[in-house]
This record gives structure tokens, C-alpha cells and sequence, in this order.
């Protein structure tokens, strides 16, 4: 008889907990070894139960999943992390799989996706949910055959001014540091701002965090 996948739930919604229970139960190849409603109770659990994945939601009260995450990768790396969450953003899209998780699903997926994609991980695989895997693939597309700390959009001048809006110098600031004047900074900052498609500084951090900027 082969041996079961042992899954712990970490979900702050009892519903959702439930929900999944009952849809592993079901299959003969799954064991649901436990339930966390926060960060902090999958890492203890994870310590006391040692199960094959984690199956981890991101927003969660006290210590969240990408921190959980984080830790429990640190401390047991062989134990897989498979998130489900809500959160369609590259901003924790690409925080998870930097912290670990060897799968990312939404929670609009299907019965049979979640499945899936537990067993593909069990097996050593990754499993990305595709409308997520489509933000991979664009975002390697993007890097390949680049330097990261160069974007080919822009001029020389163009990136070094990116470099230091990304390490927080104001406009001011980095007039002065470049002995240029605040206009001729605001023009290139605009002109940035629309070659890369972005819109205000939370956006600019996110491209930044993209491009392993940060």
C-alpha cells in the first residue's frame, strides 16, 4: 500500500479548513494530519506532526503565511509548502516562491486543480495555478539575457536615476547628488514612470522587488 500524503491545513477561515478537509478525505492517497488558523500554530504544528505539505493561505492574523512560510522552510526544508490564497498580486505571487512554496493556487481554482497540484508537489514537482505561471514566464522573459539592474527601455541617465528613486533618495536629493536640476529630474522621473508602465512609487517598489532590485 502506498504511503499517504500527510497535509496540514493552515487557514484562518474555518469554513475553509472544512472544506478542504472534507474534499481530501475523500481521496485514498491523502491524510489530513492537522489544522492551523494562524502562522504561528503551522509552524508548531508543522514541528509536532511533520507532514508532507503544508498547505498555506497568506492572510492570516499574528504571524501571516509568507513569514510561516519562511520559517518552517528554514527549519525543515524537506516539508513542501503548497499556497491557497485569494491574492492574484506578482507583489506575493513572487514573495511565496522566494520564501519556498513549491506550489501557488488560488482559491477560485477547482476541486480537481487543488488535488492536482498537491500530488504534483508531493512527487518533488511544482505546480503554479497557469493565470500565475503566466506572470513567471513574463517575468523571465523579461530578465533573459538582461543585466537585472539594467532596464533596456531606458537611457543610461534614465536607469541611473531609477536606481536611486529605488533606494529612496527624493527628487532633491538626487538633483544634488547628480548636479542636475530638480526639473531636469522630474522629466526624467516622468519619463520613467511611463516607459515602464507605472503609475506611483508602490508600483515602482513592486517592479523593483520583481527585477531582484530589493
Amino acid at each position: 500500500m502506498n504511503k499517504s500524503i500527510r497535509v496540514l491545513i493552515a487557514d484562518d477561515h474555518a469554513i475553509v479548513r472544512s472544506g478542504v478537509r472534507m474534499l481530501l478525505e475523500v481521496e485514498p492517497d491523502f491524510e489530513v494530519v492537522g489544522e492551523a488558523e494562524d502562522g504561528e500554530q503551522a509552524i508548531s504544528l508543522t514541528e509536532k506532526l511533520q507532514p508532507d505539505i503544508v498547505l498555506m493561505d497568506i492572510s492570516m492574523p499574528g504571524i501571516d503565511g509568507l513569514e510561516a512560510t519562511r520559517q518552517i522552510k528554514s527549519q525543515w526544508p524537506d516539508i513542501n509548502i503548497v499556497v491557497l490564497t485569494m491574492h492574484r498580486s506578482e507583489e506575493h505571487f513572487f514573495e511565496m516562491l522566494k520564501k519556498g512554496a513549491s506550489g501557488y493556487l488560488l482559491k477560485g481554482a477547482e476541486p480537481g486543480d487543488l488535488i492536482h497540484a498537491l500530488r504534483v508537489v508531493s512527487q518533488g514537482a511544482v505546480f503554479i495555478y497557469p493565470t500565475m505561471a503566466q506572470k513567471l514566464v513574463q517575468d523571465y522573459l523579461n530578465l533573459s539575457g538582461e543585466d537585472a539592474l539594467i532596464d533596456p527601455q531606458l537611457s543610461p541617465r534614465e536607469n541611473e536615476i531609477l536606481e536611486l528613486l529605488i533606494e529612496g533618495f527624493s527628487n532633491k536629493e538626487i538633483a544634488e547628488k547628480l548636479v542636475v536640476s530638480l526639473s531636469t529630474v522630474h522629466t526624467h522621473r516622468t519619463n520613467i514612470m511611463h516607459k515602464l508602465g507605472l503609475s506611483n512609487r508602490h508600483e515602482l517598489i513592486q517592479y523593483a522587488r520583481r527585477r531582484g532590485l530589493l
